[in-house]
């Protein structure tokens, strides 16, 4: 089209929107006869240099039936409702507004006024409702958003976890294996999770990852090991990583902070006391909030696919082996993957700590001995003086700390000339305090700035969503405020107070009463049980429990006497009678020889 037809094409496109009703026909003929064409090419031509009208919006655009209380209700209870965790689905939205129905705790819909017929509103038109106001399930469950967490330097802030390893496992050279006992590969068919008996079998022959990672650089340390999570291999694993290792394995130290999720076995009492004893803060992440320790999350999806991936190509005899090339990993992993957030190399980044910012760790023999020594609790005198281990330790710039208070003192690893005073904040975080020998007036402090993990805390803004699902929570326990909402979940309160019966069709059915069927009785009878006897072990444990009860002494020559008069084991029922025997002195018969009578 040239310009010139486009010019009059535009002019007859005006001329007919200013014609008025009845004259544009007129307008169209005579462009047709002008340009020689049809009106269904002049109507084509014309469409194409016309401006384009917007669609008129309509006047209930955005609004629905649906009250505001009654979104709530419906989220709530779909919110409430048990989601199962095979991945299959739970209540669906219709069997929720069916159900809410039946209580009579919804309308959701509308009535003729002038007929009076019930027109419900459909599952789609409540579900874009809900998603429309932001109070879909979906978007209530979604997670809040995250804050970054920073750390200060190398070895401020150390992540560590545990994660099985799923695809692969070593038989236990503990156990007498028949045949081949190298590296396993966990088949579906015969290791499913449906089949607990399975993984029961295995369990102390599966090889767990250990993961710690250094906040600041993101430097990885990982170490396989039988027996799961427990308390001795992360005891284990944090004393390794400590040490001092040589060659590009540069990772080591006594890191200020350890912070894990709140496991168990990583708050168990050895760990902690050795954390207590070297001034490591242990910091727990609340339950259900991964992402707080995504450092080490991070470094488990790393190994997977960096590491891990690549077992299946190789034969490995035993976790000796695994453990060697893990460390051969971690050594060119750190050492040449770039960081995406520093954009350097693990090993580069953690190079740049300062002499003050390492601290050495005591050898593993020390550290083993720091874990079974607890803090113990100490009463501070008029002379703002603690005593502890045959010294006597300033205490008097210790804050918030009086005569007369009980203080929690702890073993300095370093330097008997010090101790450790273990105070627990109002946060319910432990800080520790250096406290030196009389003859010592000299204070060590940590100094802090923001933001730091577990010094500062900041909060970004609540978002609709957030608002929603508190509103929404609040409605469906009836509460005022989100503590007493996490107070109803606590005390097992029924959502709605128990007006929404989700089984009440079921209740109001009738069912029939079928005849009995006969059947013949289970010869099954109930297994005989016999209770094995004590080892020897067992038995000595139990016995100097009661020696140490009743003022005695275990010692070797006892075990002796137990093993020689019980080869085959202790029985349980007499622990009693072997300790009398064994505590009974031998009857020592005296005789006199004179003149050789």
């Amino acid at each position: 089209m040239n310009p010139a037809l486009t010019q009059r094409l535009v002019s007859i496109a005006a001329a007919a929107d200013a014609a008025g009703h009845g004259e544009k026909e007129a307008v169209y003929r005579a462009a047709c006869e002008e340009l020689q064409m049809s009106r269904a090419t002049l109507l084509k031509k014309l469409k194409g240099v016309r401006m384009s009208r917007p669609r008129k919006q309509r006047s209930d655009a955005g609004k629905t039936t649906l009250t505001h209380d009654e979104m709530l209700t419906i989220s709530g209870a779909w919110l409430a409702s048990p989601r199962p965790g095979n991945g299959k689905k739970g209540y669906s939205l219709e069997d929720i507004v069916d159900g809410l129905r039946d209580n009579g705790l919804i309308i959701a819909g509308r009535t003729d006024t002038e007929t009076g017929e019930f027109f419900p509103l459909s599952i789609d038109a409540i579900s874009r409702a809900l998603r429309q106001h932001r109070m879909h399930p979906d978007q209530l469950r979604a997670p809040s958003p995250a804050l970054e967490l920073a750390s200060l330097h190398p070895n401020h802030v150390w992540q560590l976890d545990a994660s099985i390893c799923v695809l692969y496992y070593l038989k236990n050279p503990a156990k007498r294996a028949k045949g081949d006992t190298g590296l396993r590969v966990m088949s579906a068919a015969e290791f499913n999770k449906n089949k607990p008996r399975n993984l029961d079998r295995i369990v102390n022959d599966r090889v767990w990852s250990f993961e710690i990672t250094d906040h600041t650089t993101g430097w990885i340390y990982v170490e396989y090991r039988f027996g799961g999570e427990s308390a001795v291999n992360f005891l284990e694993v944090m004393i390794n990583a400590m040490q001092e290792r040589g060659s590009a394995d540069v990772l080591h130290g006594v890191p200020k902070i350890l912070f894990t999720d709140p496991g168990s076995a990583l708050v168990s009492a050895s760990l902690l006391n050795m954390c207590r004893a070297m001034g490591i803060r242990t910091i727990q992440h609340k339950a259900h909030n991964a992402r707080a320790t995504g450092s080490v999350e991070k470094a488990r999806d790393i190994i997977e696919r960096k590491f891990e991936g690549g077992l299946r190509f190789l034969r490995v005899d035993d976790i000796d082996e695994l453990n060697r090339l893990a460390r051969l990993w971690r050594m060119k992993f750190n050492r040449t993957a770039i960081h995406s957030r520093h954009s350097m190399s693990r090993t580069d980044a953690w190079l740049r700590i300062t002499e003050e910012q390492l601290v050495k760790a005591p050898p593993p023999e020390i550290c083993r001995e720091l874990a079974i020594s607890a803090p113990e609790e100490r009463t501070v005198t008029g002379k703002l003086r603690v005593p502890f281990r045959g010294k006597e330790y300033d205490v008097s710039d210790v804050p918030g700390v009086f005569v007369g208070d009980k203080v929690l003192v702890a073993r300095n690893p370093w330097s008997d000339d010090e101790a450790r005073v273990v105070i627990v904040n109002d946060e319910g975080f432990e800080t520790f305090h250096v406290i030196h020998a009389i003859h010592k007036d000299e204070l060590w402090q940590y100094s802090t700035s923001a933001p730091v993990i577990g010094e500062e805390y900041r909060q970004l803004p609540e978002t609709v969503t957030q608002t929603n699902r508190d509103q929404v929570e609040q409605h469906t326990y009836g509460t005022a405020s989100q503590e007493e909402t996490e107070a109803a979940k606590k005390d097992k309160a029924l959502p709605f107070g128990g007006r929404f019966n989700p089984y009440l069709d079921i209740e109001r059915d009738d069912h029939p009463a079928y005849m009995p069927k006969r059947g013949q009785a289970s010869d099954v009878r109930g297994p005989r049980i016999e209770q094995r006897p004590l080892t020897h072990v067992e038995a000595a444990k139990a016995l100097r429990e009661k020696f140490s009860a009743n003022g005695h002494t275990w010692t070797p020559e006892h075990y002796r006497q137990l093993a020689a008069q019980y080869p085959d084991g202790v029985p349980e029922t007499a622990l009693d009678e072997v300790m009398v025997t064994l505590t009974t002195p031998a009857r020592n018969s005296v005789i006199s020889i004179v003149n050789g009578n």
